[in-house]
């Protein structure tokens, strides 16, 4: 256990996180998402819902902070307007830690998933809620 760090970032989670390089993204997924062993590396958190395993790596994870769009999330239904709960649960979450001028921008479902496989690593929770995916843009740490 580490002071200060969430029990949720584990050993594992915290070597992908700190491995990550300024631009890699990190998809958080749901139970029900496949991932093909051929893609990035995958993680699994089983039991953790996305909104929380969402706030635990904000709590150490930087958002890139010069791209229009850091933030995805898999559109619901075939409608880019469709809001289902998780959504607002995670754009609290993103303002929360990192401030409420970053949106979370819908990706239809195949965008979403080919983007999934070209991050750096996915970390499949035991979110069962429907759409509960959102891909994160790593930033920098600046200096104090």
């Amino acid at each position: 256990m580490l002071k200060g760090i969430s029990p949720l970032l584990s050993p594992e989670i915290l070597h992908i996180l700190s491995s990550m390089g300024h631009r890699h993204e990190l998809a958080i997924v749901d139970a029900n998402f496949a991932c093909d062993g051929s893609g990035p590396r995958v993680t699994r958190l089983d039991g953790i819902s996305a909104t929380a395993l969402l706030d635990a790596v904000l709590s150490v994870f930087p958002l890139e902070r010069k791209d229009a769009q850091v933030c995805w999330r898999m559109v619901a239904n075939g409608n880019p307007e469709d809001e289902t709960p998780i959504f607002k649960e995670f754009r609290e979450i993103i303002s929360k830690r990192e401030g409420a001028d970053l949106e979370l921008f819908p990706l239809a479902s195949a965008d979403f998933k080919e983007r999934a496989s070209k991050a750096y690593a996915v970390i499949v929770t035991g979110e069962r809620r429907p759409y509960g995916n959102v891909i994160v843009r790593k930033g920098v740490v600046l200096a104090e």
